[in-house]
């Protein structure tokens, strides 16, 4: 082969990552590498993006990348932009709860599901004492038996109803925008699966972890658990699509089928465009690769298009910190679906990261939508700000306009891994190998967040352009603590 033609379906960060390795390797590897990549949109990075408005810095999808999953922050390293990036600011890393129409600090060393710390647990005003002493009951508990279930159920069978309506949907939500009585636990947090089978107690097994962790050296040190870029997130998008070869970008190219012809594959968009390849990497939403596929393997599109997908909007305001009364001193405030409120969170952006709001002002990023709450996204733009401008004056008692209004949808953007994914994904995984050539990456499968994200491009190119990948093919934490 003089040169290997690669097509890369889609330029959000799982393509741009998928490209930007092929790139790496082929320098490496002494590869020619003729390289395309296809996106539908006029611009690169998917569901990340920023603007910039009078002053304040607004992201339109995700604001940040966790630290402690190592492959967005060697990414980072590898395109030589490390220097610019910044953590958040410690001193208020509070997250409160708004329940029974007041915001109580989630107590200090609640991990996820289930406290770390005594003191803080038993004197917080965010469960009763019933609810304490259920959680509680976790330390004498059997372990259970399931292979996979819901996260809703391993909660109310460890931790009881108020952990789970409390803490656990509204956290997970945040995290995934998703109903938690269909949410696996083996794909999303294998860790607290882990720990009832090594500890019995998962508050035994997150104690023990808590004590062990000081000795264990993290990356902690230098970079808090959330990361982001100085200038917002899309400067790791322009970072990637900068060392991408000229040309090999082609934007509002919605490709509209791939097939298999002689042993190559054919990539055909909706505008007319052809190109013959010898490796194709799709990564894109499942259900548009089943799409895509469909004429190639009609077990694999089926497959693809069974993971389910959930909508949701961010609505952005800006506010003169003097009309403010909250004193906004923590990272933001979840909301539990027994509330029956349209938000399901709110960061306080311009306090979690700093260059967020111009001086004497504040940034608020709410969200709506999700699994359980779909329905909200039927109201137009500007009915969402006023349903959020009314729950924040409920919330923080803001009561005047705000000085900034953005709103961002994203419809079918968050993958739903309910039960039964892994086995799922792992069937998907069988049906792409038959097909040589074809590589399937992306937050479908193994990840939704950003460093899981480049993870699955990363590997995918690895093994396109035939290179043992270096990345691990397994369920990690996909939770964020």
């Amino acid at each position: 082969m003089d040169r290997l033609k690669l097509v890369v379906v889609g330029g959000g960060i799982t393509g741009l990552a998928a490209a930007h390795r092929a790139v790496e390797l082929a320098r490496e590897r002494a590869i020619a590498l003729d390289l395309t990549l296809f996106e539908a949109r006029t611009r690169l990075g998917g569901t990340i993006g920023t603007e910039r408005a009078d002053g304040f810095l607004v992201e339109v999808g995700p604001d940040s990348f966790l630290s402690e999953k190592p492959w967005a922050l060697a990414l980072c390293r590898r395109l030589g932009v490390e220097d610019r990036l910044v953590r958040t600011d410690d001193r208020f890393r509070k997250v409160f709860v708004w329940r029974a129409g007041r915001l109580h600090p989630l107590p200090d060393g609640f991990q996820l599901l289930a406290p770390t710390k005594f003191g803080p647990f038993v004197t917080s005003g965010l469960f009763s004492w019933p609810g304490k002493l259920r959680m509680a009951l976790d330390l004498i508990l059997p372990r259970g038996v399931s292979d996979d279930e819901s996260l809703g159920a391993f909660v109310r069978r460890r931790l009881g109803r108020e952990a789970l309506e409390r803490v656990a949907q509204p956290l997970v939500a945040g995290i995934y925008t998703a109903d938690p009585d269909d949410l696996s636990l083996a794909a999303t947090m294998p860790r607290f699966r882990e720990l009832e089978r090594r500890d019995r107690s998962v508050i035994l097994g997150l104690w023990r972890a808590a004590r062990r962790a000081p000795l264990d050296g993290t990356s902690g040190a230098r970079w808090s658990l959330f990361v982001t870029f100085q200038n917002g997130m899309e400067e790791l998008v322009t970072t990637l699509a900068s060392r991408l070869p000229p040309g090999a970008t082609l934007l509002k190219q919605r490709v509209d089928e791939i097939e298999r012809r002689g042993g190559r594959w054919r990539v055909v968009s909706a505008e007319g465009s052809l190109i013959e390849a010898d490796r194709v990497i799709v990564a894109v939403e499942s259900h548009i690769s089943g799409r895509l596929l469909r004429y190639v393997d009609p077990a694999l599109a089926t497959l693809l298009g069974e993971i389910p997908y959930a909508s949701s909007a961010t609505v952005t305001l800006g506010y003169r910190r003097t009309d403010v009364p909250h004193p906004v001193d923590g990272f933001g405030f979840v909301v539990p679906r027994t509330e029956h409120r349209a938000l399901l969170a709110c960061t306080f952006s311009s306090v979690k990261y700093p260059g967020r709001a111009p001086e004497g002002h504040v940034l608020l990023r709410c969200f709506v939508g999700g699994a359980l709450n779909e329905g909200v996204l039927e109201l137009d733009d500007a009915t969402l700000v006023a349903r959020a401008r009314e729950e924040l004056r409920q919330a923080l008692g803001v009561t005047a306009e705000p000085v900034l209004t953005r709103v961002s949808r994203w419809a079918k953007a968050m993958p739903q891994y309910h039960v039964g994914h892994g086995e799922r994904v792992e069937a998907i995984e069988r049906c792409a190998a038959a097909l040589p050539g074809l590589h399937l990456a992306g937050g479908a499968y193994r990840g939704v967040g950003i460093a899981d994200c480049i993870r699955s491009g990363e590997a995918a190119a690895e093994r396109a352009l035939g290179v043992e990948s270096v990345v691990s093919d397994r369920f990690d934490r996909a939770e964020s603590p």
